[in-house]
């Protein structure tokens, strides 16, 4: 089975495009920082379909997220002619971790208290008919 979980901090914010067929991809690089005396790992990550159009103005620089998914490796040719291989996270689930980061809207005012009722003195004189 070939599952990898990862956490740590966006390096900058998703990349949303289109395959020819019309599906959504985001693409988003994952810092998964491995300690103090360490290096740390880059995880390139993709996320597809609509998922990918609705995660995507969430996955901003620095947002700590969870990814889960599977682990692929890709090769291309880059400009120089020099042939190239990077390994990739086709994501599953995400969990954004702690909210959104600054930069988005404050959260709403909260809604004025309403004064407790104080019973049948609440109605207008034609409230109640008998």
């Amino acid at each position: 089975m070939n599952n990898i979980t990862v956490a740590g901090q966006l390096g900058k914010d998703a990349e949303l495009r289109h395959m020819p067929d019309g599906t959504a991809v985001a693409s988003f690089s994952v810092a998964d920082s491995q300690g103090r005396d360490k290096p740390t790992i880059w995880w390139n990550c993709q996320i597809f379909g609509k998922r990918a159009e609705s995660l995507q103005q969430y996955l901003v620089k620095g947002q700590s997220v969870t990814v889960g998914g599977s682990v692929s490796e890709r090769e291309w040719t880059d400009k120089d002619g020099g042939k190239r291989k990077t390994m990739e996270i086709r994501v599953n689930d995400v969990a954004l971790q702690g909210g959104k980061r600054e930069s988005a809207a404050p959260p709403p005012a909260p809604a004025p208290r309403q004064q407790p009722s104080s019973g049948f003195d609440d109605f207008g004189d034609d409230a109640i008919q008998f």
